[in-house]
């Protein structure tokens, strides 16, 4: 089972120990840290354990710490969209899991924000997230033609889009 839980600084270490892998490194921002510090991820859990709502989750399965998944609500003329990113550490690739915390991820986002799209940005060789971002109803928007650089290569940035019932 798959579920979303608050910051709590017990799962600190665990936290750090699935971040801090060069296979998650490369599919995400390049202000993230890698190595992934304990000091960094203090401090993301200092700014997050008591936010009200929250707007990122670590994620569990089978009562195991095996990611995160979070939103970044827009502002200004954007106000009505949110992004979403996460990741899953990677013992845990290929168990639907990434598909199962989008799910969860998108539902409370819908629920709790006043947003009316979700947008994800993909890069070209991250086919996995491509596809559980496609089985929770994402729409490829577009393709921002090496729109990106990643590991010092211009690439490809896939953006997917969620629109809340009844606005389309």
């Amino acid at each position: 089972m798959t579920e979303l839980r608050s910051y709590a600084f017990e799962h600190l270490e665990d936290f750090v120990k699935h971040r801090n892998n060069p296979n998650i490194a490369k599919n995400g921002f390049d202000r993230t840290p890698f190595p992934y510090t304990i000091e960094y991820a203090t401090e993301l859990f200092e700014r997050n354990v008591d936010k009200n709502p929250a707007e990122r989750f670590l994620i569990f399965h089978d009562n195991q710490l095996c990611g995160e998944i979070g939103i970044w609500l827009r502002d200004d003329i954007q106000r009505l969209n949110a992004d979403i990113g996460y990741f899953i550490a990677e013992p845990f690739w290929g168990k639907g899991i990434a598909t199962e915390a989008i799910r969860l991820m998108t539902e409370y986002t819908f629920k709790t924000f006043d947003v009316i799209r979700i947008v994800a940005g993909v890069f070209e060789f991250n086919k996995a997230s491509m596809k559980a971002l496609e089985k929770n109803g994402y729409i490829l928007e577009s393709i921002h033609k090496k729109g990106v650089i990643k590991n010092n290569e211009i690439v490809d940035d896939y953006v997917w889009v969620k629109f809340r019932d009844g606005v389309l």
